[in-house]
């Protein structure tokens, strides 16, 4: 077990119960407690070399902090009164209603969006999440949006950082979930109708979508996304209001004609995998490797579409069970071979050991 002297004699002890190295993990503690403890004054947290631990608080009353723990360890961090410093922002995102009501976000890996209602009044069809690469792990998305309404840069080329050359279109895009019909059909969700940004880091970005489904007009849809600093995926709950009965829903990764068959199914796990070659891959565009984490599924596999819907072919589904007003919770998310996910054994191999870190959490204890 690491200690570190300093401090007033309160700690968070932060155990690692698996035979895996957790390295910089986001670790949640009750904020109320930590307060309570430091008697209402500001506080620090000290990692066990005696530097300072950036911490966030979050919208649901936590302190979440990066966590590095050895497997089957213990790793304590102190807490010291102080102002604590200003931490790096890792995880962020914003509404752009000049990008017909974008709602893009991202982390130091990652950046994603999904389509708000200017963009379904204007008749263009994107039902899924996008992804956004990007090689470098300060925030990007702001200025890339910025200097596109500048007509400086073009968001589909790669100025150094990444670019956006991901292509949704008429499909669930990189993970989306979406009811299906009584003959299993997927039913397409329409975009979201209202946001509400809940967390906007440093290292949690936290946003509340609602939704108006297409299944009947007495359906409704909220998801809850987050997305943590040194992740590659996004934790999304999904609660459907207004279901007659339990209904069957699917969480779906569009297959390209660039590769039919880069994909790989793990339903014992509820992990689907993908290498997306991008729209142009002679250019250098690199490859997108997206992953979904539906721990719920009980049924998964491929299902084409009946016509191909320009590069689209069929999806990846993991299928599952919900009753009304329940929630779900699934990971989806992305990484890109230009940026810090350098191939598919790699995106294969952090999937996996993704699953395995949901079963057996960090854990932490306040003295």
């Amino acid at each position: 077990m690491l200690m570190c002297g300093c401090g007033n004699g309160h700690s968070i002890t932060v155990s690692n119960p698996s035979d895996m190295e957790r390295n910089a993990e986001i670790v949640e503690v009750e904020a109320r407690t930590l307060d309570s403890l430091m008697t209402g004054k500001p506080f620090r947290i000290v990692g066990p070399d005696g530097g300072e631990v950036p911490y966030q608080r979050t919208y649901d009353g936590k302190v979440i902090f990066q966590a590095t723990v050895a497997p089957m360890s213990s790793t304590v961090y102190s807490l010291a009164e102080g102002t604590p410093a200003q931490a790096d922002t890792l995880s962020c995102g914003a509404f752009y209603p000049r990008r017909k009501d974008d709602l893009t976000w991202e982390n130091d890996h990652c950046a994603y969006r999904a389509y708000g209602p200017a963009l379904e009044q204007s008749g263009e069809k994107a039902y899924g999440y996008d992804i956004w690469t990007k090689s470098v792990p300060a925030p990007v998305v702001a200025r890339r949006y910025e200097d596109a309404f500048a007509g400086i840069r073009n968001l589909h080329r790669d100025y150094g950082d990444g670019m956006d050359v991901y292509t949704v279109g008429p499909t669930l895009g990189a993970g989306t979930m979406a009811l299906l019909d009584s003959v299993g059909d997927i039913v397409y969700p329409a975009c979201f109708r209202n946001y509400e940004i809940l967390d906007n880091g440093p290292l949690r970005f936290t946003v509340r979508l609602e939704y108006g489904s297409t299944a009947g007009p007495d359906v409704s849809e909220v998801r809850v996304i987050s997305l943590d600093a040194g992740e590659f995926l996004n934790r999304t709950r999904v609660c459907y209001g207004g279901l007659a009965s339990g209904s069957r829903y699917a969480a779906g990764i569009v297959l390209h004609r660039q590769n039919p068959d880069g994909y790989a199914l793990l339903p014992g796990e509820g992990i689907m995998a993908y290498a997306d070659l991008t729209d142009n891959e002679t250019v250098g565009n690199g490859i997108i490797y997206i992953g979904a984490v539906v721990p719920q599924a009980d049924t998964m596999g491929v299902s084409m579409l009946a016509e191909p819907e320009g590069d689209a072919l069929g999806h990846m589904l993991a299928k599952g069970s919900c009753e009304p007003d329940a929630d779900i919770t699934y990971y989806w998310g992305a990484g890109w071979s230009k940026g810090s996910m350098p191939d598919w054994q790699t995106w294969k191999d952090y999937l996996v050991g993704f699953r395995s870190r949901l079963d057996k959490p960090l854990a932490a204890q306040i003295r």
